[in-house]
C-alpha cells in the first residue's frame, strides 16, 4: 500500500475499523469478498490484533460475517435492512431538517446545492459509486447543521447501510431521479418551508426504497460462495 501511509499509534482499532468501512462503502471490497488479516495489517502498517477488533466491530453493525476458520468476508446486505433503514431515517431526516432550519445561511444552502451537483454529475457519468459519495454527503451535511450530536449518531449508524445498495450500481436503478428526488428537499429549505421539505424528504424515501425493494435481489448464500476479487489491491487508495 505504497500510496497510503501507515496508521499513526492511537486507538488504532477504530481507525482501522474506519479505513475497512470506506473500502467497504466505495466497493473496494464487494459483497461476499472475504478481508485477510495479515494482509490488511500489512497494508496500514499494524499487528493483527486491531484488525481482529476492527472486523469484529463491523460484524456488530452488519458489515461483515466473521464464520469460524473461515475468517472475515463482507455481507450482503438484504433487502429488509434498506427498508427498515429509509424508514428510520425519513423520519430522524425530517428532525434534522427542522432543527437545521434557523442555521440555513446562503453558504450552507451553497453547499447542499453543490453536493446536489455532484451527484448529478455523477449520474451523468455513470459512476454510482461517486454518486453514493456524493448522496452521503449531502444527507449528512443536512444532519450536521441540525446541530444535534445525538440525531448525527443515530444517522451515522444507518446511513452506510443505504449507502452500500447505491454503490453496489443495481441494475435498473433511476439514477437521475435518485438525484431529482434531492432538489425538492433543497428548494423547501430555500425558502424556510419546513412541512415542504418534511413532504419532499418522506417522498425521497418512499420513492428510492421503493425502486431498490422493486430491483434488488437478496443473496442469502454469498456467505458460502468463495469470492475472490485481487485486482481491487486491499485498501490502496482509489
Amino acid at each position: 500500500m505504497s500510496s497510503t501511509a501507515p496508521i499513526s499509534r492511537g486507538v488504532l482499532a477504530d481507525r482501522v475499523r474506519d479505513r475497512l468501512l470506506e473500502a467497504i462503502l466505495t466497493g473496494r471490497y464487494e459483497p461476499g469478498e472475504r478481508i485477510i488479516e495479515t494482509r490488511v495489517a500489512r497494508e496500514l502498517g499494524v499487528s493483527q490484533a486491531p484488525v481482529r477488533e476492527a472486523l469484529r466491530d463491523l460484524e456488530a453493525v452488519g458489515f461483515v460475517e466473521i464464520a469460524a476458520y473461515q475468517g472475515a468476508r463482507v455481507r450482503h446486505p438484504g433487502k429488509a435492512e434498506l427498508a427498515e433503514a429509509y424508514a428510520i431515517r425519513s423520519v430522524i431526516e425530517s428532525l434534522g431538517a427542522e432543527q437545521a432550519l434557523p442555521r440555513l445561511e446562503l453558504g450552507a444552502l451553497a453547499d447542499l446545492q453543490a453536493r446536489i451537483d455532484e451527484m448529478r454529475d455523477a449520474a451523468m457519468a455513470g459512476d454510482p459509486r461517486r454518486e453514493a459519495i456524493s448522496d452521503a454527503a449531502f444527507h449528512g451535511r443536512l444532519i450536521e447543521l441540525s446541530g444535534n450530536r445525538t440525531l448525527g449518531r443515530v444517522w451515522s449508524s444507518l446511513e452506510p447501510v443505504s449507502r452500500t445498495y447505491l454503490t453496489l450500481g443495481i441494475p435498473g436503478v433511476d439514477v437521475h431521479q435518485i438525484v431529482d428526488l434531492h432538489q425538492p428537499i433543497l428548494d423547501a429549505l430555500a425558502r424556510s418551508d419546513l412541512e415542504g421539505a418534511r413532504a419532499a424528504i418522506q417522498r425521497h424515501f418512499a420513492i428510492a426504497g421503493a425502486m431498490f425493494d422493486a430491483l434488488f435481489v437478496d443473496r442469502d448464500d454469498d456467505a458460502d460462495r468463495p469470492v475472490s476479487h485481487p485486482h481491487h489491491g486491499g485498501l490502496e487508495a482509489a
